[in-house]
């Protein structure tokens, strides 16, 4: 039987240069150990865009309620924080729950 996922597909933050470089963004990877400590974690990924250079892109996924567990962490709300000094706009979210409990392999290129 499939359990629902809820799953924030993208999180896309516009950080500054400058700020790249600067203390405010060093604690995104002690969050991020945290988050994938969590229960109900499957995955928390961090990477810069291809297309932006000031844009970083956030994919994650909880299982069943721990997305909202997760948001009302002490480590989400100081990795907040700490971020509200570098990002230049709002970061934009994609927010959906999904159903299974993980990746499912791609269909249009497998191995033997």
């Amino acid at each position: 039987t499939s359990e629902a996922e809820s799953m924030e597909v993208t999180k896309k933050m516009k950080i500054s240069t400058i700020a790249t470089t600067a203390p405010a963004s060093r604690p995104v990877p002690a969050a991020a150990r945290a988050t994938l400590a969590e229960p109900g974690n499957i995955f928390f990924e961090w990477s810069r865009s291809l297309e932006t250079k000031d844009e970083w892109v956030l994919v994650e996924a909880f299982q069943d309620d721990a997305a909202e567990a997760h948001v009302g962490s002490d480590h989400f709300a100081a990795a907040m924080e700490s971020m509200r000094p570098a990002i230049t706009e709002t970061p934009r979210v994609i927010s959906r729950t999904v159903e299974g409990s993980g990746w499912d392999e791609m269909g249009e290129l497998k191995v033997d």
